[in-house]
Formats: C-alpha cells, structure tokens, sequence
C-alpha cells in the first residue's frame, strides 16, 4: 500500500510539473508585456537625451550707438556720443521631447516616432560680457545703459529672424532626428521612423 501511495504522489506531482510547463510555454505572458515595456524603454531614453537633441549656436556681435543732442527747435547738435558696444550671446533650438509619441510595430520591427517641429528655446545675451567703449564722447550726452540693452534686445529679435531664414531651425530638426535614431536602435533589424508634427 505504501508503494502504491508514493506511485500515485509521483504521478501527480509529474503530471502537475508537465502541466506547468505546458502553460507555461503555450501562455501569452510576455507579448503585451514586451511592446508595452519596450515602448516605455524607449519613451525613457528619449526624455534622457533632451538636452543632446538641442542645437546651440554661440555668437558675438557689436553695434554702434549714436546719440545727439540737439538745442530745442533747432538741427543745432552741441552733444554727439558714439558708443560701440560689443556683446556675446547664445541660441538654441530644439523640439520639446516630452510630448514625443511613440509607437512600436512589433510583427514590422518598426518604431515610430513623433517629435514637434523644432523651435526656438532660449536667445540669451550675456550683459555681463558687455563691453562699451567711447569712440566719441560728451560729458553732456550719455546715453543710458537701459537704452542700450533695449538697442541689443531688438538686434538679437533680429538676429533670430536671420538664423530662422537661414534654416536653423530645419538643421535642429536634422539633429533630433539623428540623435533619436542612435540613441532608440534597440535591436538592429528595427527601422526607426521620425516623423515631425
């Protein structure tokens, strides 16, 4: 009877094992599991690398500023300064990657990816860099200093336009694109798409 008993526990217990790995194996776990951590891996490294995704471009510029003082009522000038003021700045542009969609057509091994159009992000002047210098001075004629940074102010304005003209903007969308799709190649057979909006 005892050896009856321990035959019928082994048989159980082998036809539980089998039956475990029969499940196991024929069971759809990982396949959900997979695309939407994948898509979640790739969502990740795409807000890591946001600030590589940017272009920036470094620039000095100078500007003459003249300043006259005329006797009311008059074209009589008795005050004349002319100041040229140099300053350095910095401009970046760059597409806002958090609001990247990504989709992941696991049976075509394609990502999609969809990025906002690039725009730009920061134009910064480094008044602390600002040189002024008297080319013709006047102790009666000085402009102010707020004059000034409101002169710079409207070049840089100006300067953007240029460089939007010029396709800064289309060579940061070239770069997002070439830093996604290095940065998202998971597997080597999947073909990563960017598509701007």
């Amino acid at each position: 009877m005892k050896k009856r008993l321990v035959g019928v526990i082994l048989s159980m217990l082998f036809i539980v094992i089998v039956g475990l790995v029969v499940i196991i194996q024929f069971t759809p776990f990982g396949n959900t599991a997979s695309q939407s951590s994948h898509t979640s891996i790739l969502q990740e490294r795409i807000v890591e690398i946001s600030e590589l995704a940017t272009l920036k471009y470094e620039y000095s510029k100078a500007m003459v500023k003249r300043d006259d003082k005329k006797i009311l009522l008059t074209d009589i000038s008795f005050a004349e300064t002319i100041k040229l003021v140099e300053y350095t700045g910095y401009m970046k542009a760059g597409s806002d990657l958090s609001k990247v969609e990504v989709d992941y057509d696991e049976a075509g091994k394609q990502v999609t990816v969809r990025v906002p159009k690039a725009k730009i992000l920061d134009n910064v002047v480094q008044t602390e860099n600002m040189k002024i210098e008297d080319v013709k001075g006047n102790i009666f004629s000085d402009p102010p200093t707020q004059e000034i940074i409101d002169d710079i102010n409207e070049e840089k304005m100006k300067f953007e336009e240029e460089k939007i003209d010029q396709g800064f903007l289309t060579e940061a969308d070239k770069r997002t694109a070439e830093v996604l799709k290095s940065f998202l190649r998971v597997e080597e057979d999947e073909e990563i798409v960017i598509e701007f909006y």
